[in-house]
């Protein structure tokens, strides 16, 4: 009888411990932010929005293969230069969504991460970068 009792408090408290490790992996899952909430902020938020292809995509691999920069426009319809440290990925231009990591420097959002998806013809694909450290 002992022996059970036992079993069912390791069990209990094993049960105590995933719902604690699931509610922390929850609070790290942010939600998406716009620019102006990254501002307020003052810290690393997730922006989701799309490539504005009428502003200039920058990319010179030969005076500095780390340097992108690229325009979004967020939710709310407010457009930043995005600079990402990192090489310009392939077919940039085609995607439908961005989203970028990073935080506000000025009126410039520095991404460390880019997350796009791409249109595909038989399916969403997506397509993701992150800044080596």
């Amino acid at each position: 009888m002992k022996g059970m009792k036992k079993i069912y408090i390791i069990a209990g408290v094993l049960i105590l411990a995933g719902i604690g490790l699931l509610i922390s992996a929850a609070g790290d899952m942010s939600t998406y932010s716009t620019f102006r909430q990254a501002i307020q902020s003052g810290s690393k938020v997730k922006v989701v929005g799309q490539l504005a292809k009428d502003r200039e995509i920058y990319y010179n691999p030969t005076e500095d293969a780390n340097y992108f920069s690229f325009y979004v426009t967020d939710q709310e319809g407010d457009v930043r230069k995005v600079i990402l440290r990192g090489a310009k990925p392939q077919d940039f231009e085609l995607s439908e969504q961005i989203v970028v990591t990073g935080e506000m420097a000025g009126e410039e959002f520095l991404a460390s991460e880019l997350l796009m998806k791409c249109p595909s013809k038989y399916k969403d694909e997506e397509v993701f970068l992150q800044k080596e450290s």
